[in-house]
């Protein structure tokens, strides 16, 4: 029978898995305590990093429906659960783990898609939203304005040309 405290957290755990958009999951084996919490602040608000053990990540994530843990859950193991945008915490976890190496990233998912840890760089390689949209926002920008171009272009060429003809017709009278 299992113990009350251990099934409140596995069904704490399984709760923010199926809250959480994205969660990744990376071996933390030889960083102080300092540095974790130093990767909590990086994380930011929108993402919580918790060290679980792996039976209770492996029955949260079986009772979740999330089956893309399947064999990782081995060794000190910490789970990041992304509330906010996935490609900020993805650039945090790549960041932290360039300055600490002892930080791995073993895989994740994703809107219940499997991540690999290639998957999650590749992620981490992704501009922010906000500068996609930005940059959609600036291009349909250049779109409006080259096809407000094209539409004036008739209409000014026909001004420049009764304008030439007027002036012809005025030098032909003079003359």
């Amino acid at each position: 029978m299992a113990r009350p405290d251990k099934a409140a957290a596995v069904a704490e755990l399984a709760e923010k898995f199926r809250q959480s958009p994205a969660a990744v999951l990376t071996e933390y084996r030889g960083l102080t305590v300092a540095q974790l919490q130093q990767l909590r602040t990086t994380l930011g608000s929108t993402t919580s990093y918790a060290v679980v053990k792996n039976t209770l990540t492996n029955l949260a994530a079986k009772e979740a429906g999330v089956d893309a843990f399947d064999g990782q859950l081995s060794g000190p193991t910490a789970i990041a659960f992304v509330e906010g945008d996935p490609v900020a915490a993805a650039k945090g976890l790549r960041d932290f783990a360039k300055a600490n190496p002892n930080l791995v990233v073993k895989g994740g998912v994703l809107d219940g898609r499997t991540l690999s840890a290639e998957d999650i760089t590749k992620l981490a390689d992704l501009e922010s939203r906000e500068v996609l949209l930005a940059k959609a926002a600036g291009a349909m920008k250049a779109k409006l304005h080259q096809a407000a171009y094209v539409f004036n272009a008739p209409a000014s060429k026909a001004v420049r040309t009764i304008e030439a003809l007027r002036e012809k017709q005025a030098s032909e009278a003079a003359a």
